[in-house]
């Protein structure tokens, strides 16, 4: 496997107290106000650039990371260097709670696309946070079987479906998570190729594609809206 080199993030780089990070994360906003206050004093904020590091393949994975603000790609690189995107954190997301069960390394790199805020707690005081509140493990859960879900359609899709059902099935579900045929996607198209497994200009020539037989309708980079959904969900 090919490793990526990275520096840390200078010591320079700002930290607060992040007093909205844990309001805002799926496995925490359900607690009652005393108890996201008991969690923010555990965590700390970092602001990091573009470009750097939250962590890289190899590095220790002991602590959850939530994205206070701003934008992380989590992507992990092929033998011969290739880069294949995994997830991007917006804010609200968190990664690294495999940290939870045992002491492992990351597989994988994740790296600020944009200027981003992200919280962090340690290992061990997350774990007694789970003794204190045992409702976050049910939500961490919850969390991990959607990805364990989103992770295997993703992989059988690369290996099974051609590049036009991948990008079909993929527009299905951003319907179906955002609750509506007109939307906009989550990533710019050269991520969303690293995502799918194929190039920034197949996915442009493929969405170019569906708007020509009247399947979509494209507005922008980003916003699409979907006309003819029965077509899309049939297509191999």
């Amino acid at each position: 496997m090919i490793s990526k080199s990275f520096s840390s993030p200078p010591d320079e780089v700002r930290e607060h107290v992040p007093e909205l990070c844990v309001s805002r994360v799926p496995i925490f906003n359900h607690l009652p106000a005393h108890a996201l206050e008991v969690i923010a004093a555990k965590a700390a904020m970092r602001t990091y650039d573009q470009g750097q590091f939250i962590h890289g393949a190899g590095n220790p994975s002991d602590k959850l990371f939530i994205i206070h603000r701003g934008k992380v790609k989590v992507y992990r690189l092929s033998d011969a260097g290739k880069e294949h995107l995994v997830r991007i954190l917006n804010p609200g997301d968190f990664a690294g709670e495999l940290a939870l069960f045992s002491a492992s390394a990351h597989d994988s790199y994740a790296e600020a696309i944009e200027t981003s805020e992200v919280c962090t707690i340690n290992q061990g005081d997350l774990r007694e946070l789970l003794l204190q509140y045992p409702d976050i493990s049910l939500h961490i859960l919850r969390e991990l079987s959607r990805r364990l879900e989103a992770s295997e359609k993703q992989t059988t899709a690369i290996a099974t479906a051609s590049t036009t059902a991948r990008l079909a099935q993929y527009l299905a579900a951003q319907a179906e998570q955002q609750a509506s045929l007109s939307f906009s996607l989550p990533m710019s198209r050269k991520y969303l190729a690293s995502y799918l497994g194929t190039t920034p200009e197949t996915v442009s020539r493929k969405l170019g594609e569906f708007e020509e037989a009247g399947w979509i309708r494209q507005s922008g980079q980003r916003h699409i809206t979907i006309l003819d959904p029965d077509t899309l969900l049939r297509i191999e």
